[in-house]
C-alpha cells in the first residue's frame, strides 16, 4: 500500500497530538499529592539534611525546624516556582540557621574555618561590622552554599524532566495500544499483531515528536513540494 505525503503529514500530526495528550495526563497527576512533581525533590531534601546543623538550634527569632524548611521548599517545588526564586529561598533559610551555636557545624559542612565562622555569626547577631578576614571566610561560605544549592536544584530539575518524559512515553504507549485494541473488530483481524506493533511505535515516538510535530509536518510538506517541482522540470 502506497502512502502519500498527506498521509505522512497526518500521521506526524496525530502522533504529536498523542504525545501532547500524554504530557497533559502526566501533568494532571499533580492534582494527586503532587504527582510527578515529587520527582527530583529528593536531591533538595538530601541537601537540607547535609547542610542544616544537627547540633545546636536555630535562632529563637527564626524558629524554623528542619522539617519546616523542608515543607517550605517542597511547597515551592510542587507549585513550580521559578528555580532562581527557589534557590534564593533555600539560601536564605540556611543562612537563617546561622548563630554562635550552629556556626561550627555549618563551617565544617562548607569547608571554611569554624572559629572564624563563630565570630562571624556573633558579629552578625549583634549587628557589628565584619573584619576583613571574617568577610573573606563569610564570602567563601556564601559561595560554597550557593554552589551546593545550585547543584541540588539542577539535579532535581533534571530528574523531574526525565521522569515526566518517561511517564508521558508510557502513557502514550498505553493510549496507543488501547486505540489499537478498540480498532480490532471481533474476531481479531489477521493483521492485528502488526497493528499493535504500529501502535507501540507510535506511542514511543509520541513524546519526542510532540514539541516539533507541527514544524516537522510543515517541513515534510514543503520538502514534498520541492521534490515535485524538481521532478516536474526533469
Amino acid at each position: 500500500m502506497a502512502y502519500t505525503t498527506s498521509d505522512l503529514v497526518s500521521a506526524v500530526l496525530a502522533i504529536g497530538a498523542l504525545g501532547t495528550a500524554a504530557f497533559g495526563l502526566v501533568d494532571a497527576s499533580k492534582a494527586f499529592w503532587g504527582g510527578v512533581s515529587n520527582a527530583g525533590f529528593g536531591f533538595i531534601s538530601s541537601f537540607l539534611d547535609e547542610v542544616v546543623p544537627k547540633n545546636g538550634k536555630p535562632p529563637a527569632e527564626v524558629a524554623l525546624t528542619l522539617e519546616a524548611m523542608r515543607d517550605t521548599l517542597r511547597a515551592s517545588w510542587l507549585n513550580g516556582a521559578p528555580l532562581a526564586d527557589q534557590k534564593s529561598a533555600a539560601k536564605s533559610l540556611v543562612k537563617l540557621q546561622l548563630n554562635a551555636e550552629t556556626a561550627a557545624d555549618l563551617a565544617k559542612t562548607m569547608g571554611v574555618d569554624a572559629t572564624v565562622m563563630v565570630a562571624v555569626a556573633t558579629r552578625l547577631q549583634t549587628a557589628h561590622p565584619l573584619e576583613p578576614e571574617q568577610q573573606n571566610v563569610y564570602g567563601r561560605f556564601d559561595l560554597v552554599l550557593a554552589t551546593r544549592i545550585d547543584r541540588a536544584y539542577q539535579c532535581a530539575d533534571q530528574r523531574y524532566r526525565n521522569t515526566s518524559k518517561v511517564a508521558a512515553c508510557a502513557v502514550a504507549v498505553i493510549l496507543a495500544e488501547v486505540a489499537a485494541w478498540s480498532l480490532q473488530a471481533p474476531p481479531p483481524a489477521p493483521q492485528g499483531g502488526a497493528l499493535y506493533l504500529r501502535a507501540l511505535i507510535a506511542g514511543l515516538l509520541a513524546t519526542p515528536l510532540a514539541p516539533v510535530a507541527k514544524d516537522l509536518a510543515s517541513a515534510i510538506s514543503t520538502a514534498a513540494k520541492a521534490v515535485q517541482a524538481i521532478k516536474g522540470r526533469a
